[in-house]
This record gives structure tokens, C-alpha cells and sequence, in this order.
């Protein structure tokens, strides 16, 4: 959440009021709650409601003080208000006449000697000394969830809130059953040197402790307004034709949602009219057995068991027909209701929409052509050049150096070029493969074998 006087960087990117919830507008603050009836007249001062509303760490705990002085607090200011042996800090929630109607939503006494009293204006002593015990609560619940793990409870805490003078420690954990936490509270307060309070919280609860960002793209409802949690059952789920699926309607808590309650009341509204006593109806090919109830279009959908297809009929046609059943008579056919949809047709457009028609496997086809292609032209102009990997020519001693004559060999049945630093070919022919010979002497015929001369 943000207030409305958070400005925006040069970039468009949003800096921040930087108040780490306390912000004086208040918009910054969980469950921040705004005081519509601030700007209507009332009475004298002396009949204006003198509780306010204090919220404490960002607003996740809220309790009301009595202002027994002469000094007018409004929305936003830190005050010191009495704690248990010392003081502790808040944020001012709520004021004027809407307090009193909190305190009779949640039946509380006005002139209660229990509600205890704003000591005075916070000063910055206070704030430093607030800010320094607050970073003291990250390694308290480390440590505190250790040591019951240690004592094997089956408890998981959630939260650990310090008061501000850091005196007293309040501890909220979840259990499923009763925990006998005196051992507990005894190693608390030898190890953290305070005074130790326990609260058990519901799933709900530590749901909007923590907060988060719900399936509808908001924050949770229990971390921004909803401070009274109802109980929800699946019951709610089947009234409004809702698939009983755990995971969408689960919320984070692990519960089933809260917002399933919102429209309850308006969808059994609705269902007054729908009759309670046709889920079977009775006709001639046999009975037809109620799938759904179209509450929106005042329609109930019935199946026939030798067929899957759906009839819509209205809610008079299944009075009528509820009618005649009782009487013994059971109808032919079924009347029903053309059912069309509230989605308008989308209209085909007069000329043609080239754009997003050219699939992967098209341009995948024109790749690869490109790619022959290429190596298409690559192939000749490496026929010109010869092979990289060309044989080299063998030495012979005694005589000229010549290419070895193969089938990798290019110039296979044509002249041997002279190469520098060989020998120029003697005409006669070449020389045959295999022994030493020495030079020849004159030109000899190609088929003739030279004679053998002795060797020293």
C-alpha cells in the first residue's frame, strides 16, 4: 500500500514516502481505516468521544486509549501510551464519533476503567528507543521457535511484538489443541530477560500477519480491512455453482476463502424463487434428473439417463411440470428455452488479416533452403581448389619426387606439374611403383621392364 502523497522519481518509478508505516497520511499503514464522519459537525466538545484507536507495528494490532488530556491527536501522530510497567509507542488510527461505533461493533464499554490512558505526544527518544527494540524481533523468534521445538510442543509461532521500552514481549503462536506452555515461558524469560505474554491466533490471523498478494490480484482482505473472520464451509461454494475444487478455493491461510461469503447472501436471495422440491422430474421416456441451476438467467438444467445432452427449462415449465407429476401425468417432451450467448459475435473483417500466420515450421522450411543452397554453392569452388587434405608426394630415392598416383589423388591421368625443388619428369613414361631403381638412362617402353643392374 501507498499514500496518496508518495511522489514519483524522474524515471516514473514510485520513491516513496520512506516512513516504514508511519506515514501521516496513513495510507502506508495496514488495516488503515478512513474517518468519513471527521468532516460532520457534533456537539460540544465535551460529548465527543475522548477513546481513540492506537495501532501498533504497522497496524497488525489495534486497541483503544483514553485521552485524558487537553491535547487534540489526529490521524497519524506517534504517541506514548501506558503499557504493562512502562510505556509503548503507536500510531493514531482513529478519532471522533466513528470510535464510538467501533467500540459498540465490538462491545466495548466507553467508560470502562479497563481501557488505560495516552500518556503524552511522542518524543524522539521514544521513537529511537522503539526502533531499536523492534530490531530485536527477528532473532527473539528464531530463537523462540527453537527452544519449543527443543520442548517438543506442537505450536508454531507466528509473530513476536515487543513493547516499546522492551519490558514485555507478546508471543503469538497457532496450536491445533490446548499446549501447556509454562515450561516455555519460564526459558522465555530467562533467555530474553522480559515479560512474557502468549496469544493464540487462528490460520486466518497469521494470514494477515504476514500478508500477501491474494488470486484476484489484491492484497489479502484479512491484512488491509477484514478484521472479523466468519466461518466459511462449502456449503457457500455449492449455493453459487462453484466447482468444490480445495486448491481454488483454498486461500493462503490454507482455509477456504473469505470472499466466498461476500455474495452468499445475494445468490440466496436469488434461490427463493428457484423451487427446492424438482431435482427429480417424471416423463414419459423416464426421469430427468437436475444437473444445475442458472441462477443469473433463472434457468434449471436437467440430463436424461439414456442421453448426455442438457435441457434448460424455465422455472415455470418445471412448476408446471412439478404439477402434473403430482397428478400422474408426465409429459411427453420437455419445453425448452433457446439459450444464447452474452457474448457478442466477433466480426470477421472484410480484408485479409496476414499477421500471425506465419507459423515456426514455415520459417524453419525457409531456413534450411537457404542453408542447401549455400552448401550447394560451397561444393564446386572446392572441387577447383582440391581437397584440404591433399596427398603429398612420395620420395622415391634415388629419383625424382612425384605424386603418389591414387584415387584421392585430382591429378590421376594427367602430366605431373614440375614442383619446385623436384626433379623435372624425363620423358619415357612413369617410373613403375614399388623397389628402388636407379635413374633412367634413355627412353624405355612403357611396357618394358628395365634390366636389373647389381648392386655394389
Amino acid at each position: 500500500m501507498g499514500c496518496g502523497s508518495c511522489g514519483t522519481k524522474a524515471d516514473g518509478s514510485p520513491s516513496g514516502c520512506q516512513s516504514h508505516g508511519h506515514c501521516a497520511s496513513g495510507g502506508c499503514n495496514r488495516m488503515n481505516v478512513h474517518d468519513w464522519l471527521s468532516n460532520l459537525p457534533f456537539g460540544d466538545a465535551e460529548s465527543s468521544c475522548k477513546i481513540v484507536e492506537v495501532s501498533f507495528n504497522n497496524g497488525s494490532r489495534k486497541d483503544y486509549f483514553r485521552n485524558t488530556t487537553v491535547h487534540y491527536y489526529s490521524k497519524g501522530d506517534m504517541i506514548a501510551v501506558e503499557g504493562v510497567a512502562g510505556f509503548d509507542v503507536g500510531m493514531v488510527n482513529l478519532t471522533g464519533e466513528l470510535v464510538r461505533l467501533q467500540l459498540k461493533k465490538n462491545n466495548l464499554d466507553e467508560k470502562s476503567p479497563d481501557i488505560k490512558k495516552i500518556l503524552r505526544r511522542a518524543t524522539e527518544q521514544d521513537i529511537e528507543k522503539m526502533m531499536e527494540t523492534k530490531t530485536r524481533e527477528a532473532n527473539m523468534l528464531i530463537r523462540s521457535r527453537a527452544i519449543a521445538r527443543q520442548l517438543k510442543l506442537e505450536l508454531k509461532m507466528a509473530e513476536v511484538e515487543i513493547q516499546a521500552d522492551g519490558k514485555k514481549a507478546t508471543y503469538f503462536y497457532i496450536a491445533d489443541d490446548r499446549v501447556d506452555f509454562r515450561e516455555l515461558i519460564k526459558l522465555y524469560a530467562a533467555e530474553f530477560k522480559v515479560k512474557v505474554e502468549m496469544r493464540q491466533i487462528g490460520a486466518r490471523q497469521e494470514a494477515g500477519k504476514v500478508g500477501g498478494i491474494g488470486s484476484c490480484g489484491r492484497e489479502l482482505c484479512c491484512s488491509t480491512w477484514l478484521a472479523d473472520f466468519k466461518s466459511v464451509n462449502t456449503n457457500a461454494a455449492r449455493y453459487q455453482n462453484l466447482s468444490i475444487n480445495q486448491t481454488k478455493l483454498s486461500g493462503q491461510c490454507g482455509r477456504l476463502k473469505c470472499c466466498l461469503n461476500y455474495e452468499l447472501d445475494t445468490y440466496m436471495d436469488a434461490l427463493q424463487y428457484f423451487p427446492n422440491d424438482a431435482d427429480v422430474l417424471e416423463m414419459a421416456k423416464g426421469r430427468a434428473f437436475l444437473a444445475k441451476k442458472d441462477i443469473f438467467r433463472n434457468l434449471m438444467w436437467y440430463t436424461m439417463p439414456d442421453s448426455n445432452k442438457q435441457y434448460p427449462l424455465s422455472l415455470e415449465t418445471v412448476k408446471r411440470i412439478k404439477a402434473q407429476n403430482r397428478e400422474g401425468i408426465r409429459p411427453e417432451e420437455f419445453e425448452t428455452v433457446e439459450v444464447t450467448s452474452s457474448k457478442p459475435k466477433e466480426v470477421e473483417p472484410e480484408y485479409a488479416d496476414l499477421v500471425g500466420q506465419i507459423s515456426l515450421k514455415s520459417l524453419e522450411k525457409t531456413t534450411r533452403k537457404r542453408r542447401d543452397k549455400e552448401r550447394n554453392q560451397q561444393r564446386p569452388q572446392q572441387h577447383q581448389s582440391g581437397p584440404r587434405n591433399a596427398p603429398q608426394a612420395r620420395a622415391v630415392p634415388g629419383g625424382p619426387q612425384q605424386p603418389q598416383a591414387g584415387r584421392n589423388n585430382p591429378a590421376q591421368g594427367q602430366k605431373n606439374q614440375q614442383q619446385p625443388g623436384n626433379r623435372p619428369q624425363r620423358p619415357g613414361g612413369n617410373r613403375p611403383s614399388g623397389g628402388n631403381h636407379g635413374p633412367q638412362r634413355g627412353p624405355q617402353n612403357r611396357n618394358q621392364q628395365p634390366p636389373a643392374e647389381k648392386k655394389d
